[in-house]
């Protein structure tokens, strides 16, 4: 009986530690999950066995001063295996996207903890129980390694902020408290694995950066603006807080918070390909979508509406942007994009002098061209349901809104009405000035771009974005999703002969560097940033850009290595495109065609020309026979680029 006794109490003593102790591992075990519940809630993510996030801990502090995750007992866990496939309205990568995972429900008084594992990753997030309005006064968030590992640090100087930043090399502990940045963020863990933090399902709530840890130099900690309590209006577009409050969220009744994304790899080409955070979104709010288009944009602003060769004056004016519409039109351009300058600044019901929306509306309807309206964020809030109505009216295709610089909850709400509004009346939406894509998109799909990235404006004041800084944008800004880093530089330099010119731009690199982004960067509405007089020049480049796709069936990420070089296959249809590109160095590669079929197919190459080195805007075209069995050879120079299009004979 003594014997049964004890055997008992150490079946009862076990069954309470493995209570407090949760594993979920993902569908092929790739990654596991660890979950430890006791006076604090941890979490630690394996790769293969090896630990890539060390026990970290986890909290929410809400009204009353209740901490979630303190002192915690799960009343009851839960794991389910999900497998689905979506199917994007628009899609970026993949017509169809697989989405398997398991997923641990924690549940405790008043709140769950939700973990899911994926084969890429992992993920968590808090979900509410609580009845009536409370907020939101504190999030936990933490990501601790297990040694001081290097890391692509963006950088912020504010939470008034574009999400415009340099990728800076840093060490986990160099960053401290004091410093931050905004996500995502990618960490170099050594031996080839790569992990990326960021966030999906950011609605109703605040937007995450991440600061260093004085207490753990190994961290990386959660950092959100408050609510928004006091604003100055400093210009038309520059609407500053000056006043946060000491929470982050006003909720009221149960909800589900954004997902915490952890994206753990040993191979960098998985970075470009994963769908994560799309995978992690709210599933799709409204119903009517075939009015959707994605396409290519003729677009004013980089170029300062500078053409040439022309008999009237070019500038802000319906000449122009009936040039402008009849390019697009000449070359299969879905869009024209009519940026700052059509209306009175201040006063987005009143046209400037020189301009007839109406006409150009009408004018880009014979033409089967549709006109992009940009606005600045506050001067479209001011007459909101009036200017939408107008540009219904008029019909307008879309809306380029930007400067708000803040991801507080107050202007992510602000994100998701402009969505529905816009929605409501048929009409695309670009975010400038924007926080990452974290999944709105997915929620609306008529969201369908955004910057938040150094893109190719700063060329027109700055030496970035360069080469180097271009081939690292696939491994972090563009994983986050849609990336409007408007392409397609005309003229182009090498590093030593590239000067700063604010209306007749250039870029860093060379052409077909240029060339290769429009299949290594992802922007469903991807824009053509140069002057309509310089592509009309430029016969032989506009033969890949009129036919280049916006949105892809498939792509095949065949050469990468994060801040060094890249090279994607993507497939429309019947039809492949490859793009590569390169960093300062020069590179050689050798791709292989194996994601072909059967049978012959016609190559058509643009590459560097062999003084490319000395003038960046050299290039050469060439057309050959490949199989699926063919290794192609890509030489690039210095910024260099390649682009192939590859069609069966």
């Amino acid at each position: 009986m003594k014997t049964l006794t004890i055997i008992l109490l150490c079946f009862a003593l076990s069954l309470q530690l493995s209570a407090k102790d949760y594993v979920v591992n993902s569908p092929s075990e790739k990654i596991t999950v660890k979950v430890a519940v006791g006076d604090v809630i941890t979490y630690s993510v394996l790769l293969n066995g090896t630990e890539i996030i060390a026990p970290s801990t986890i909290s929410m502090e809400v009204s009353d001063s209740e901490v979630w995750g303190k002192a915690a007992r799960a009343r009851k866990a839960k794991t389910i295996d999900v497998s689905n496939e979506l199917v994007p309205v628009v899609s970026r990568k993949y017509a169809t996207i697989k989405d398997e995972y398991k997923e641990l429900t924690l549940t405790f008084k008043g709140y769950a903890l939700q973990f899911r594992a994926y084969d890429e990753g992992a993920a968590y997030r808090w979900v509410s129980e609580k009845k009536g309005e409370y907020r939101v006064i504190n999030e936990q968030a933490t990501f601790v390694f297990p040694k001081d590992h290097d890391m692509w640090f963006p950088e912020e100087e504010s939470m008034f902020t574009h999400q415009e930043r340099e990728y800076i090399r840093e060490k986990l502990s160099n960053i401290g408290t004091g410093r931050f940045g905004s996500t995502g963020m990618l960490v170099d863990c050594g031996n080839g694995v790569k992990t990326y933090i960021s966030e999906s399902g950011l609605m109703d709530y605040a937007g995450m950066f991440l600061r260093g840890c004085d207490e753990n130099k190994y961290a990386l900690v959660g950092k959100f603006p408050g609510v928004v309590l006091e604003e100055k209006q400093l210009t038309d577009r520059d609407v500053k807080p000056v006043k946060y409050a000491d929470y982050l969220a006003e909720c009221n009744g149960p909800r589900e918070f954004p997902w915490r994304a952890i994206l753990i790899t040993g191979n960098d080409a998985d970075l470009v390909q994963s769908e994560l955070i799309y995978k992690l979104a709210p599933e799709q709010k409204i119903e009517n979508t075939d009015w959707i288009k994605p396409g290519k944009v003729a677009w004013d602003w980089w170029n300062a509406n500078n053409i040439y060769g022309v008999d009237f004056e070019a500038g802000v004016n319906t000449q122009t942007y009936k040039y402008y519409i009849d390019f697009a039109s000449k070359y299969g351009l879905e869009y024209i994009i009519l940026d700052e300058g059509w209306y009175v600044l201040g006063d987005i019901m009143k046209l400037e002098k020189d301009i007839d929306i109406q006409e150009l509306v009408d004018y880009g309807k014979q033409k089967n061209v549709g006109i992009i309206l940009w606005v600045v964020w506050k001067t479209l809030d001011d007459k909101l349901e009036e200017a939408l109505d107008q540009f219904q009216k008029w019909g307008v295709k879309g809306i380029k809104m930007d400067f708000m610089q803040r991801d507080d909850q107050w202007m992510v709400n602000f994100y998701e009405k402009i969505a529905a509004e816009c929605a409501k009346r048929e009409l695309l939406v670009d975010y400038h000035g924007a926080y990452k894509p974290s999944g709105l998109d997915r929620a609306y799909p008529n969201v369908i771009s955004y910057e938040g990235v150094k893109g190719l404006e700063n060329a027109k004041w700055s030496t970035l974005p360069d080469p180097e800084h271009n081939v690292t944008l696939p491994f972090i800004r563009m994983v986050a999703g849609a990336m409007d880093f408007t392409p397609g530089a005309m003229i182009n330099a090498n590093k030593k002969n590239f000067s700063i010119v604010f209306t007749e731009p250039m870029s860093p690199g060379t052409r077909c560097h240029q060339l290769g982004m429009y299949v290594v960067f992802e922007s469903p509405l991807q824009m053509l940033a140069d002057n309509p007089s310089n592509y009309y020049r430029e016969p032989e480049c506009m033969e890949f850009l009129s036919v280049v796709p916006s949105v892809w069936d498939d792509t095949k990420v065949l050469e990468a290595k994060v801040s060094d070089y890249i090279a994607v296959a993507r497939r429309s249809g019947d039809s492949w495109y490859v793009g590569a590109m390169t960093d300062w160095d020069p590179r050689e590669l050798e791709l292989k065609l194996d994601f072909l079929g059967d049978g012959n197919y016609t190559m058509k190459v643009w590459k560097d020309g062999i003084n490319a080195d000395k003038h960046a805007s050299d290039f050469a075209r060439e057309e050959v026979t490949v199989t699926s069995s063919s290794k192609v050879k890509v030489k690039m120079a210095p910024g260099g680029g390649w682009a192939a299009i590859i069609q069966k004979k």
